[in-house]
């Protein structure tokens, strides 16, 4: 039996991805999350052998829940499913951790073929993903977007202030003081040279840490 682990904020997708799964014979989705910090506490607490994420989650995308949930279950396999596929996130989501990506707009037809590679414990990727990700490498193989530019706890920062948290709501989220929050808040926007909430919103928007 695969156990999979399943989060998207978008309860009708989670249900139809849930469907698709578990018509697979010898898997079960074994639990659901509908943000990215949710995903992280119940996969610790389940240990699934699959983990599929949504990229663009609120409280948590699918990249910094990734990196949190291969930290302490090494051995479970993240796949990441989204609307975009760019050199940039695909590097991203490498980097995180995760050894599958799948497009939304291809889910039905290559999300069953991810979850069976990565049950073998073999990435997966799509054509399209591995050619612009081989193109990226040979163009620019130390190459660094604006994203790389954040810590993980200033992009989990960034994220909850471009949702519209204030302060004291992104500390009591990351269990982090105001101080610290005010702090992190002031370096992010010294690396990225702006200066004020608005453009940090347009920010995590180019990013993919919040969906426009």
């Amino acid at each position: 039996m695969v156990r999979i682990f399943l989060a998207d904020d978008h309860d009708v997708v989670r249900q139809g991805v849930r469907a698709m799964l578990e018509a697979h014979f010898g898997w079960q989705v074994c639990g659901e999350a509908a943000n990215g910090r949710e995903a992280v506490r119940l996969a610790e607490t389940l240990k699934p052998d699959i983990v599929v994420l949504d990229l663009e989650m609120p409280e948590l995308n699918g990249l910094q829940a990734t990196r949190q949930i291969k930290k302490v279950l090494p051995g479970t396999e993240v796949l990441i499913y989204s609307m975009h596929e760019t050199e940039q996130l695909i590097r991203e989501v490498l980097a995180a951790g995760a050894r599958g990506y799948v497009l939304k707009a291809d889910a039905g037809r290559q999300l069953v073929e991810a979850v069976e590679a990565l049950s073998r414990h073999k990435p997966f990727f799509t054509a399209r993903a591995s050619e612009a990700l081989l193109e990226s490498f040979l163009k620019s193989p130390l190459g660094v977007g604006e994203a790389t530019l954040l810590t993980h706890r200033e992009r989990e920062v960034v994220q909850l202030l471009a949702e519209g948290k204030v302060n004291k709501e992104v500390a009591a989220a990351l269990g982090i003081s105001v101080k610290t929050v005010e702090t992190h808040r002031a370096a992010v926007m010294h690396k990225l040279g702006i200066n004020s909430i608005v453009e940090l919103v347009h920010y995590a928007i180019r990013n993919h840490l919040v969906k426009p």
